[in-house]
């Protein structure tokens, strides 16, 4: 019994020694304890790092911090505001007619034949070190002619031994607007492109026959240069400058040139990546871009890390010294001018399940975090006058609250092609009037949304110009303005109007059967259940009986395609931020049936088309408000959706976490925000300090339940002793 006594101070002292500065269950190494590292999770891989395809909010996370388009939004202004990027100043536009003679500003838009933009570029960007540029003694390209033997031994990009840099010039835009029509490639927005580039369309023809010919002689996948064959609306003028021209006038084509499409994508990148071997060692540009931008993608393993590290020959950008007055008093004005990026490395780790990367949030581990449904109650408590802010736990770690209403919206749209719910008839509009009414946004999104959005007054999303806010934003179709807010018109007003419609009491006037109608959705899991209930429970206040129809999401689609659907729901995320964005959607031209346009609803109202083509073309005007507010006015009055809500992003970040304003627009943010990595270090520790009172506690009590044990076991020991000393004294 001595013998365990005699070493349990040593016990102790180990256990006291573990509890050193690291806790235990830190995932990272302890060597980056104070390094300046952003910690994120992401939850599905992405597809496409190449900009010509990659179209998916999980992919731009990544493509916006590597490529550099000419434009960019400025970080905090609102509305959202463009700014040159790795452009001089904003692009010069011209207009021409059809004998290409130059116009005058403010011209008839009858007469515009075609715009030209003129964009001047940077001089001295350089790109992310890449062996695509690598060459030898002699100038020659190191890895442009890889054989098998070559690439034995390569099986990610940083097995290349050498790289190099060069400068970004013009050619490298125009050569990026020519990929668009790359016919081994898949752009999502070259239709629209075609449209309005001149030449793209044709390019696309010439591209396609020159690969074929190509395969016949160089077999399969060969490289296509692009270089060899001319664009007539994308030409270089000199080193920094290029010229995009697009048919007619279209003044949203500003707004593409802040989107990664349009970044810069050099030749060398483009004929390196092409090579036979590299695509089966996943060494593509899909896989690693190569930019200009702040950081570079340095490991890419999507199903545990991506790690995107500062770029060495990053050009160098300042922090705004400009925002809006509420920035001044959260002190995201006070790194105005200093130079970006504030963050080194950037490591994003594979989490798909929402309660370890919670638990990890809260641990110190990840800096930011979403808020799912099941944490949100833990997260968020609503205030009496209806604000959202953290809770007392979050607030005593110093966590804190990121709102910002979505340039989305989610509705529900009637199919305008439907012989009940759809038609201008007076009976048809006050029939989706009535149910307009009838569905209380505002409770499903306290119900199902947490409070995470704002109830829609039209298609028009909240810091898009042309939405009206405060007494003359209401739909008045649905909505009293009572005590400085909108308030649901009351159900009675609802059933009026279906009576009106022909539907006294949910009963058609015609054929004295009930009204049927049908609500097609996507299949559903059981957490869907409760949504789809409701929604039969606000038709039922009108005494309408509502049949879910639910399917997979391809027959979804098939039905929407070809207006076989009577009700839907559908969402739209803007592209930019104009309202011609959000308009589009309910132009007839671009309905779904005949022209497979994203017109889900096939509203095809004459006046509203007229209005749109007006619209759709003119400057940011008074004379442009003007025409929108006529516009939503008609769409309110017809009622071609239930407009549904606006959805609010909530985000949380820790107090470490600096810089941070959220946007849905501007997507290169990682250079603005900073990381104070000695404050993290000490919270982490804090809260991860290992408790090991247990632990000894656990081994006392086993110790001490050993005593008895250990003292019958010796006193059968000593018993058996003596026993044998009486034996041999007896045979002594």
């Amino acid at each position: 019994m001595k013998v365990l006594f005699k070493y349990l101070p040593a016990l102790f002292v180990t256990l006291l020694s573990a509890c050193g500065s690291e806790s235990w269950n830190n995932p990272y190494p302890a060597t980056d304890v104070d390094r300046n590292i952003l910690y994120g999770a992401f939850a599905e891989r992405p597809k496409h790092l190449d900009p010509v395809q990659s179209y998916s909010s999980n992919e731009i996370m990544f493509t916006a911090q590597v490529y550099e388009p000419p434009l960019q939004y400025h970080y905090l202004k609102r509305p959202y505001t463009l700014v040159p990027l790795t452009a001089t100043k904003m692009p010069v536009v011209q207009y021409l007619d059809k004998k290409g003679r130059h116009l005058p500003d403010g011209v008839d838009i009858e007469k515009i034949a075609y715009t030209i933009y003129e964009i001047s570029i940077k001089p001295g960007i350089r790109y992310q070190p890449h062996p695509a540029f690598a060459r030898d003694e002699r100038g020659k390209f190191l890895y442009h002619d890889l054989n098998a033997k070559d690439l034995a031994e390569v099986y990610k990009l940083n097995d290349f031994l050498h790289t190099d840099t060069r400068e970004l010039t013009a050619k490298d835009y125009v050569f990026e607007i020519k990929r668009l029509a790359h016919p081994r490639l898949h752009s999502p927005i070259f239709s629209l492109m075609s449209d309005y580039i001149v030449g793209l369309k044709e390019y696309s023809t010439t591209l396609k026959t020159a690969a074929r010919e190509q395969s016949k002689k160089q077999g399969k996948g060969a490289y296509l240069d692009l270089n060899n064959y001319a664009l007539q609306g994308a030409q270089v003028v000199d080193s920094y400058t290029y010229r995009i021209k697009i048919k007619g006038k279209y003044p949203q084509f500003m707004y593409w040139l802040a989107m990664p499409f349009f970044a810069p994508i050099p030749w060398e990148a483009e004929r390196f990546y092409t090579q036979q071997g590299l695509a089966e060692k996943n060494i593509t540009l899909d896989w690693y871009p190569v930019g200009t931008g702040p950081y570079m993608l340095t490991e890419n393993n999507p199903n545990l890390v991506m790690i995107l590290e500062k770029n060495p020959n990053f050009h160098g950008e300042t922090y705004p010294a400009e925002g809006m007055i509420e920035d001044v008093k959260v002190g995201l004005l006070a790194d105005a001018g200093k130079p970006l990026p504030f963050i080194n490395k950037i490591m994003f780790y594979r989490d798909k399940e929402s309660i370890p990367r919670w638990n990890k949030f809260l641990q110190g581990y990840y800096d930011s975090s979403g808020i799912g449904s099941d944490s949100f109650d833990q997260a968020i408590q609503i205030t009496g006058q209806g604000e959202a802010t953290v809770t007392e736990e979050m607030k005593a770690q110093g966590i804190r609250l990121e709102t910002a209403v979505a340039t989305s919206t989610y509705y529900m749209g009637f199919n305008m092609l439907d012989p009940i719910v759809g038609g201008f008839s007076e009976s048809a509009r006050k029939l989706r009037q009535a149910i307009s009414i009838a569905v209380d946004y505002e409770e499903y999104v306290s119900i199902f949304a947490n409070g995470r959005g704002v109830p829609a007054q039209g298609p028009i999303a909240p810091g898009i110009s042309g939405h009206r806010y405060g007494k003359e934003g209401i739909n008045t179709i649905v909505y009293d303005w009572e005590n400085g807010k909108p308030r649901r018109k009351p159900i009675e007003t609802a059933r009026a109007l279906l009576a009106e419609a022909g539907y006294p009491n949910g009963i058609d006037n015609k054929t004295s059967a009930p009204l049927v109608l049908y609500f097609d959705v996507t299949a559903r899991g059981a957490e869907d259940k409760s949504k789809l209930d409701w929604m039969r429970k606000q038709f039922q206040k009108l005494n309408i009986q509502l049949v879910v129809r639910s399917t997979d999401y391809n027959r979804f689609q098939d039905k929407i395609r070809k207006g076989n659907a009577q009700i839907f729901e559908w969402g739209w995320n803007a592209d930019y931020p104009d309202p011609e964005n959000f308009l589009f959607l309910l132009h007839g031209p671009q309905r779904k049936v005949g022209n497979n346009g994203e017109n889900a609803a096939n509203y095809d109202n004459p006046e509203y088309n007229d209005l749109f083509e007006q619209m759709k073309n003119i400057e940011d005007s008074p004379e442009r408000q003007r025409i929108i507010d006529r516009m939503v006015n008609i769409l309110r009055q017809d009622a071609p959706w239930l407009w549904g809500y606006h959805p609010k992003d909530y985000g949380l970040y820790h107090a470490w976490y600096k810089n941070v304003k959220p946007s849905r627009m501007s997507h290169n943010n990682m250079k603005y925000h900073r990381i104070d990595a000695d404050l993290r270090g000490q919270k982490r520790h804090n809260w991860n300090e290992p408790v090991l009172w247990p632990i000894a506690a656990c081994l006392i009590v086993l110790l001490v339940g050993l005593v008895p044990a250990v003292v019958a076991y010796r006193r059968k020991e000593r018993g058996a002793g003596i026993e044998n000393l009486r034996v041999l004294g007896k045979n002594a």
